[in-house]
């Protein structure tokens, strides 16, 4: 096994000034599953394709343990990689597939047949090695790019969106078989994935890209309860987080008819006359009916759940219409169309500067 380093990784492509990856900087420990997450033009799969080898790095380096593998040929680094189409062979069978890298490192067939099927029962596929990939289920193949990583027995495990051709029920039960398995293994694997729900589920720490910019490393509850800046908050977390620019007033800050304390040095810290306060779905409190307390959110879509409701409403904040998403009992949900007052939860809120972006409470 073996830790991964990104040591001020950048990427430029031919003909472009701008960096696809930029300075990227992270140091993954031996074993750990760290997932790269981030919108679409990131820089997410470049970063995983440097690794791999399979783009050429134009500034800084990579090691793979206490190699520098920076300019090494992708196949010198030791590495198995799990492509979002799965790339099968379609006229070979299962085993054949899973067994080809081995074979042309030139192992003996016997060899070969019993790494495969130890890699097979442990991906409950031992009934399909005989079978050719047309004759899998979407599922099957995936597990199939799993079982030919696995055979190999690399160092690192590079995942680029391998469950993105799934379905949804499917894509959850999945994840929890990759997450497991690399537990078991104990094989450092990168993960590459746009869905953050994918990322807090499955990785060890989550890595979030914005323009090819690393934002935040960090364990998924870290990132879920201190984004670095607004950006990640509003990115990680489903529904998103409420952010709303409000005024700083004595004692905290101006929220709908009510002053909500905040963090006293967040707000020494600040350079604005405003701050913008991020309150998640869960962390607010609804004021009874008669109260005039908060913001007034009008509901406009009600999302129940069973054992609980997210409702989408719009409010009025200063002379602005803004979107809020307020989750409730799944026992007491308001009809569309009437108005909740909602106040955030003291202790709950994230505070960040307007201008710049960055976090300013603790």
């Amino acid at each position: 096994m073996a830790t991964v380093t990104f040591d001020k990784a950048t990427r430029i492509y031919p003909g472009s000034t701008k960096p696809a990856v930029d300075a990227l900087e992270i140091d993954i420990a031996d074993g750990e599953f760290l997932v790269l997450v981030g919108p679409s033009g990131c820089g997410k799969s470049t970063s995983l394709r440097m690794l791999a080898g399979l783009e050429d790095v134009n500034g800084g380096a990579i090691r793979i343990g206490d190699r520098d593998v920076t300019h090494l040929p992708p196949k010198d680094r030791d590495i198995a990689m799990v492509f979002q189409n799965y790339a099968l062979y379609p006229h070979m069978t299962v085993a054949d597939n899973m067994g080809f890298a081995l074979k042309i490192a030139g192992v003996n067939k016997a060899e070969i047949r019993q790494k495969v099927e130890e890699a097979a029962k442990i991906l409950d596929l031992t009934e399909y090695l005989d079978r050719k990939p047309k004759a899998l289920s979407g599922g099957q193949r995936q597990r199939v790019a799993m079982g030919r990583a696995i055979v190999r027995e690399p160092q690192v495990f590079l995942m680029d969106e391998p469950l993105s051709n799934l379905d949804a029920k499917l894509r959850v039960s999945t994840r929890t078989q990759i997450a497991s398995l690399q537990r078991r293994l104990g094989i450092t694997t990168v993960y590459v994935t746009h869905d953050q729900v994918e990322a807090l589920t499955m990785g060890d720490r989550v890595a979030v890209l914005k323009d090819g910019l690393l934002q935040q490393v960090d364990t998924p509850r870290n990132m879920y309860d201190r984004p670095a800046n607004l950006f990640v908050a509003g990115f990680i977390g489903s529904p998103a987080m409420n952010l709303v620019e409000v005024p700083i007033t004595d004692g905290g800050v101006k929220f709908g008819n009510s002053v909500v304390p905040v963090d006293r040095d967040a707000l020494a810290a600040a350079t604005d006359k405003t701050v913008t306060v991020g309150v998640r779905p869960e962390h607010f409190d609804v004021a009874g009916a008669e109260s005039d307390q908060g913001l007034a959110v009008v509901v406009n879509v009600v999302e129940e759940l069973g054992s609980d409701a997210f409702v989408y409403g719009t409010a009025k904040v200063g002379d602005e219409s803004k979107d809020l998403v307020v989750r409730v009992g799944g026992r007491n949900v308001p009809e569309k169309g009437s108005t909740l007052h909602v106040v955030p939860r003291g202790g709950e809120t994230h505070v960040f500067s307007t201008s710049s972006g960055a976090r300013l409470s603790d």
